[in-house]
């Protein structure tokens, strides 16, 4: 008997020290749509990160799986950010505004880009691009191209502190 309670409480002891090596795995970012961020600004304003995509992007899809699940990343923009996913070919509408935001079909009729992405990067249609806007909805910046976790959290941090009213993005960047 004693040798079965000795063993036991062996065994209690190992999976607690066992348990204590293990990290609970990361929360994945929680992204809205343009309707849920809209919402949640009006009950608890926040700046509002865009993710200008498109489903054939390979560089879209390896920041979802690098800088977008980086927990550091994720972190951050959970607390100072309402993270959109934007699909920049998306067929649905979305109303904002009093205005009504579509897709529009290429003169040709192959492809073509919905009106709000278009309207967010100023025609510039390049995948994966970012779009800061503060709680008022007023654009911060655009950021195009892929990035590593380190300067997107820079960037992360030059919006949500509003760096952007002591400086360029450029003289952040660079540590001037």
């Amino acid at each position: 008997m004693k040798k079965i309670l000795l063993s036991s409480v062996a065994f209690a002891a190992f999976s607690l020290i066992t348990l204590s090596f293990i990290k609970p795995a990361p929360e994945p970012m929680r992204w809205y749509t343009w309707e849920e961020a809209v919402a949640l600004q009006k009950k608890n304003p926040k700046k509002i990160l865009v993710d200008v995509y498109t489903n054939w992007c390979g560089w879209c899809k390896k920041m979802d799986k690098g800088a977008f699940a980086d927990p550091a990343v994720t972190a951050y923009v959970s607390k100072y950010f309402y993270p959109v996913k934007l699909n920049a070919e998306q067929r649905e509408a979305i109303k904002f505004n009093g205005e009504n935001f579509e897709y529009v079909s290429n003169d040709n009729g192959r492809g073509g880009v919905h009106s709000l992405a278009y309207a967010l990067l100023d025609g510039k249609m390049g995948y994966p691009s970012l779009v800061y806007l503060n709680e008022k909805y007023e654009r911060i910046m655009i950021s195009p191209g892929f990035k590593e976790s380190p300067d997107l959290l820079k960037e992360l941090r030059f919006a949500a502190e509003e760096m952007y009213t002591k400086t360029t993005w450029e003289k952040y960047r660079d540590g001037e």
